[in-house]
């Protein structure tokens, strides 16, 4: 049976070849009764519908299976090292360099965690009023997430920033001299100064190679002017706002 979440056969020719680049090779044991297609499908079935691993459907391999695959790629970073693989090659199908991009939008967006979510992992947002957790996304101008990072929803925008570009500086120190600097967009929410005296502690060359710009929004005279009124989207901004929906 094929759900919504299963890969189409034009996916998976796309997908194969970067699975045998990317994915480690097992150990010379048993041939597994299962292909990687079918583990992938299964993988991709418990993260679009959050269901507990146990309650995959008969038709996907056994649960046991499924975690185990996706723990060793994830610990092994090749689940990471797929995303980028693709990300790289929508960039360049869109006329984009693959690797390096001109603007990284950022935001932040507070969610409540799961009754059953350890203390430890989640915090209370004033702000938002919100007791759970903090995702911190990056994005590029086509929407594709750069880099994402968790925390408990009491650390500050600032905060959680840093940590997931000081998580992701090797991206930052691998840049060319010679290319244009990445402009990071910002909301008001986060201050440069902060940023800047933090970053430079991590990395002392990376203001060499970014620079924070933070996002205009439409006064009422402009909103006015194009007979708005009320939320009216940036065009940069917006591009992260649908990826967060």
């Amino acid at each position: 049976m094929s759900y919504s979440s299963s890969l189409t056969d034009p996916e998976w020719e796309i997908l194969e070849p970067l699975l045998l680049e990317i994915l480690p090779q097992k150990k010379r044991t048993r041939p597994t009764n299962w292909t990687k297609r079918a583990i992938i499908d299964g993988i991709l079935y418990q993260l679009k519908n959050g269901c507990n691993w146990e309650d995959l459907p008969k038709e996907f391999p056994p649960y046991s299976t499924v975690y185990w695959h996706y723990k060793q790629w994830r610990a092994a970073g090749a689940i990471e090292a797929l995303m980028r693989a693709l990300h790289e090659q929508v960039r360049e199908q869109a006329k984009k360099q693959p690797k390096w991009t001109r603007l990284i939008i950022i935001d932040s967006q507070a969610v409540k965690n799961t009754c059953n979510a350890s203390v430890e992992s989640k915090g209370y947002c004033f702000y938002k009023s919100t007791n759970g957790i903090k995702r911190h996304l990056a994005v590029d101008t086509l929407g594709f997430p750069f880099f994402t990072h968790c925390t408990p929803a009491n650390i500050s925008d600032d905060g959680g920033l840093i940590e997931m570009l000081t998580l992701n500086i090797d991206y930052f120190k691998s840049k060319p001299m010679n290319i244009p600097k990445i402009t990071i967009l910002l909301d008001h929410g986060y201050h440069a100064a902060s940023l800047i005296e933090a970053l430079e502690k991590v990395y002392p060359q990376v203001m060499r190679k970014i620079r924070f710009e933070r996002s205009t929004k439409p006064s009422k005279q402009q909103k006015a002017e194009q007979g708005k009124s009320g939320f009216v989207p940036a065009v940069a901004r917006w591009v992260i706002e649908r990826t967060a929906l």
